[in-house]
């Protein structure tokens, strides 16, 4: 039974307390990098399929110098060839490219500027012949399905896998409560469907964009072109596969859902040589240096990509992961977990690419981060409750399958961590900031 998120004892989060907890195993100091305005309590990427509510987050690294590891990487960039890189990705492409026309690579994306760039770039200039795979978005912003649109009208072919409503739905609610992670099944379903796209269509080579070491990812994971396949299988048998919290076992048994209704969510196994070993996962951004408002004025010269009409809530930008009405709320819950909201990240990753000065980066952090999403509650509010005739056993496995404001912040901040925030008549703070 999922209980209704119960009340917090608002003693553990007094302003004086000493030794506040800190939960998910983050560092107990809260620092922030002296170049940008990320946190050491940013989580680096996890392998989801195996993340559970007790799991111990590892995070971004800082050095003695209290730089983080995303700014060293970029600092790093200054001093590569990118002739020769690029030459290394000519070749790359002459090792896979298929004369014959057939599909030769495998581009995941949603649409948005950086698949956009990606596919298009590799499609018209290095002559490849690519298939683009996008998971679709939990609930399309209508800027979101135009750019998705004319991505597919204009670049190449593309595999749209949308899963079954009801269980994503599910999902997403499970996910919520237990892990305060809306993005979780998205995030299972795109990274297992390239390298089953892969796979069914006998194509050996998957190009991501950037490298996720320019968000902070460890720098050993990050030496070469080459993406880790850890992402992308597993160890575990079926029933242990664990989506939205919850075992693959349980969610048959007590709520209702197929093994069918979640073959698109589990990754490949390991160890078949007809299936992962067999592909070559690589970035783009290995190969060409990233610079993501590049990519966005190139998707809008080339594809008339559209940014949001408004400002995104929670940050100052408008171009950046608009697809799907869920990030809003996704960012706000990195929020609470973390003290990192979207413009924390949207403004360091400005800041390493010297679009703006340190200085305007904790201004808009001070002015964004942390904003609340109002403008998709009630639609995102409603996809997250429950009904007993479309979720007739899983509704039952609910103490309120209704999903409201009330239910969401008692949610919320049963998720917080002591040693990020405190609580003074009422109201929520961080203990400390990067302004």
């Amino acid at each position: 039974m999922i209980k209704y998120p119960k009340k917090l004892d608002l003693a553990k989060y007094k302003k004086t307390i000493n030794n506040p907890e800190n939960k998910f195993g983050l560092p107990r100091e809260v620092k922030f990098c002296k170049k940008c305005v990320v946190s050491n309590q940013r989580p680096n990427s996890t392998i989801e399929f195996a993340n559970k509510p007790s799991e111990t987050k590892k995070t971004i690294h800082f050095d003695e110098e209290g730089i983080c590891d995303a700014c060293n990487f970029i600092k790093k960039k200054e001093s590569i060839n990118w002739q020769e890189r690029e030459l290394e990705l000519q070749e790359l492409c002459n090792k896979y490219r298929k004369n014959n026309g057939e599909y030769d690579c495998v581009i995941p994306g949603s649409g948005g500027k950086d698949s956009i760039f990606a596919s298009h770039l590799l499609k018209n200039k290095y002559k490849m012949n690519p298939i683009t795979v996008t998971w679709s978005p939990t609930i399309y912003t209508d800027w979101g399905w135009r750019n998705f649109s004319k991505w597919i009208n204009t670049t190449a072919d593309n595999i749209l896998m949308t899963p079954c409503g009801k269980t994503h739905r599910l999902l997403t609610r499970l996910s919520l409560e237990k892990l305060l992670h809306p993005f979780q099944p998205f995030i299972l379903g795109q990274k297992t469907l390239a390298a089953k796209m892969a796979k069914k269509f006998n194509i050996k080579l998957i190009i991501y964009g950037e490298n996720e070491a320019e968000y902070g990812n460890p720098k050993v994971q990050n030496n070469d072109s080459k993406v880790s396949a850890a992402l992308y299988e597993s160890h575990l048998d079926i029933e242990n596969f664990v989506l939205g919290g919850v075992k693959v076992k349980e969610l048959i048994e007590n709520y209702g859902v197929k093994l069918s209704e979640l073959q698109s969510y589990l990754p490949l196994e390991k160890g078949d040589p007809n299936k992962i070993s067999n592909l070559d996962f690589r970035y783009l951004g290995y190969y060409l240096k990233w610079h993501p408002q590049s990519c966005y004025y190139y998707s809008v010269d080339n594809c008339d990509f559209e940014a949001a009409p408004e400002r995104t809530v929670g940050t100052y930008s408008k171009y950046n992961s608009i697809d799907d009405k869920v990030d809003d709320l996704h960012y706000y819950t990195t929020y609470i977990k973390f003290g990192i909201g979207r413009a924390t990240y949207d403004a360091a990753q400005e800041i390493r690419s010297k679009d703006i000065e340190r200085e305007e980066g904790v201004s808009l952090v001070k002015k964004f981060d942390g904003e609340y999403p109002e403008r998709f509650q009630k639609e995102i509010f409603e996809y997250l409750s429950l009904n007993k005739r479309d979720f007739s056993e899983a509704y039952s496995m609910f103490e309120q399958p209704k999903f409201d404001r009330k239910y969401f912040d008692n949610l919320c901040d049963n998720f917080r961590s002591a040693h990020i925030w405190y609580n003074e008549n009422g109201k929520w703070y961080l203990r400390k900031t990067v302004f």
